[in-house]
């Protein structure tokens, strides 16, 4: 059945769907740079504090967990991109269940970059 399709994409498997999966991926982190105004502004404080975090005098523990939470919040920024690039694809009418999808995600960036403030303020002062 034709409608059972749900991508074209889909059948690739091997090595050649890990290359698509490369190039899609660096498609978005592009788009999302190209596009997104906090994804920007959280790329340059993970550009900042990540080299940071390499050279404090903390455990290789303490570096992982605070390079990780900064990773989180880019992991994060894109899915709330994502999911607001969808909800506008839909419409751009406003509607309850589009401001709650967006209000949603904007909560879950919010979260991480509490995890951020947390994580690092337990390894270098806790």
């Amino acid at each position: 059945m034709d409608g059972d399709i749900e991508s074209p994409h889909k059948g690739k498997t091997g090595l050649r769907r890990i290359w698509n999966a490369l190039f899609y991926s660096i498609d978005g982190i592009a788009a999302a740079f190209r596009h997104e105004d906090a994804f920007r502004q959280e790329a340059l404080l993970a550009l900042v504090l990540i080299p940071t975090a390499l050279f404090l005098p903390v455990s290789g523990v303490g570096k992982a967990l605070m390079i990780g939470s900064l990773l989180l919040v880019l992991v994060v920024e894109l899915l709330n991109s994502a999911v607001e690039a969808a909800v506008d694809r839909i419409s751009l009418e406003n509607h309850r269940l589009a401001k709650r999808a967006k209000d949603i995600g904007s909560a879950a960036v919010l979260f991480s970059l509490l995890n951020v403030v947390i994580v690092w303020g337990l390894v270098l002062f806790g």
